[in-house]
């Protein structure tokens, strides 16, 4: 990957969207780009789980509602899952845990912080639905780019 979010937002600055400040990278990718897919939770990660275990995330990169709630939704399982099926990259606004053992996997992974707890209760998310957090509008299949400057959105792939 040979761009850099800062580039991007001075030659196409009408079609950039920028993630607002406070998510960091805590994975073991310093960047990522791909189509977005997105997924909004209600504290527990079982539909994430399903999402990053089964389907081919060639391309993609994943953004994960749970509307800041203090509770982890992704850690080294879920990374390893990210991992072995391809995705890119992950979004949360929200916590993840596990930091000590993730930094070595190579996926991208910004969130706000760390919480060392789950939520335990299953409880039903939502698939390919538009998210709004941080000042920008994330829709399936919109195209997302990350790096150390910070996370941007376009309508699509632009570079």
């Amino acid at each position: 990957m040979t761009f850099f979010t800062a580039d991007i937002c001075d030659e196409y600055s009408e079609k950039v969207s920028v993630l607002g400040s406070g998510y960091t990278n805590f994975g073991g990718a310093s960047k990522c780009e791909g189509d977005i897919v997105t997924i909004k939770l209600d504290k527990n990660n079982s539909d994430l789980i399903s999402l990053l275990r089964d389907e081919d995330g060639s391309g993609k990169v994943v953004v994960v509602d749970v509307a800041q709630e203090y509770y982890a939704v992704v850690g080294e399982n879920l990374m390893k899952f990210a991992q072995q099926n391809n995705y890119s990259g992950i979004i949360i606004n929200g916590y993840i845990r596990d930091t000590f053992q993730i930094t070595d996997i190579p996926v991208a992974l910004y969130a706000l912080g760390t919480c060392p707890r789950k939520y335990i209760p299953v409880t039903s998310g939502e698939r390919a639905v538009s998210l709004a957090f941080a000042g920008v509008e994330f829709n399936q299949g919109d195209y997302l780019y990350a790096d150390t400057d910070g996370v941007i959105v376009t309508a699509e792939k632009i570079i």
